[in-house]
């Protein structure tokens, strides 16, 4: 991923084709040494391709997939519902109280405006 990320960073920087070297300079510079190896694979697989259709076809891709979290709540929906109806009451209180602080704490800046 940090590979991938240096060379939309070199491509964003307006250089069309970044080599080795581009990417080595972007990764040095926040600290990370760098593969060659990956590099070489990164570099291979994106070079002469279009970005903004590499992104348009991996955001086509991630949409197709079902997200985790939608996945755990319907597999432990039935187990959970008895442990969330207790709690609910609780964090509804909590939400007032954490509201009630807010209120407070905005009505101090009040002041500062009517001078």
């Amino acid at each position: 991923m940090r590979y991938m990320a240096a060379y939309l960073l070199a491509v964003l920087g307006d250089n069309d084709s970044p080599n080795s070297k581009d990417l080595k300079k972007i990764l040095d510079s926040v600290g990370i040494k760098t593969d060659e190896e990956r590099t070489k694979k990164v570099i291979g697989e994106l070079s002469g391709k279009n970005i903004e259709d590499v992104n348009a076809q991996g955001s086509g891709k991630l949409a197709s997939m079902p997200s985790s979290g939608a996945v755990a709540v319907a597999a432990s929906a039935g187990s959970a519902a008895p442990a969330a109806a207790g709690a609910a009451p609780a964090a509804a209180e909590e939400k007032k109280e954490k509201k009630k602080e807010e209120s407070e704490e905005s009505d101090d800046g009040h002041g500062l405006w009517s001078l």
